[in-house]
């Protein structure tokens, strides 16, 4: 990722995010395993029959998202308990959300779930 799609990404927020870029899916993890946190792992995709809101969103959840194109690949959706695949429910036949559109309204579910720690 290139710093300049970052800033555009963030818009006015990117002096905000804490962005940590990982070689490869195995380093990830292994800085997941390395903090002293537990954590869970959330793919978020087309491919699986549970709906965001069912999930019970915590501290410490990872909410994974793939490319807007093609999605996570199947191996990596097939390697999360099926409680930790969730997709945004939509209307038979419809196109899917674009990839900031479905962040944004499963990011926010997980931050009501929590209370809306941090607002004001």
């Amino acid at each position: 990722m290139e710093e300049k799609k970052v800033r555009r990404a963030g818009l006015d927020y990117h002096d905000l995010a804490r962005v940590k870029r990982h070689k490869n899916y195995e380093a990830f993890i292994e800085y997941l395993e390395e903090r002293d946190q537990e954590y869970r792992i959330f793919a978020c995709t087309t491919r699986t029959k549970g709906h965001h809101i069912d999930a019970s969103f915590q501290q410490g959840d990872v909410l994974l998202f793939g490319p807007e194109t093609r999605g996570l690949p199947a191996e990596l959706i097939e390697s999360m308990p099926m409680e930790q695949r969730i997709r945004i429910p939509m209307v038979e036949n419809s196109r899917s959300l674009n990839l900031s559109n479905a962040v944004a309204i499963i990011a926010f579910e997980a931050w009501r779930q929590m209370g809306f720690d941090g607002a004001i």
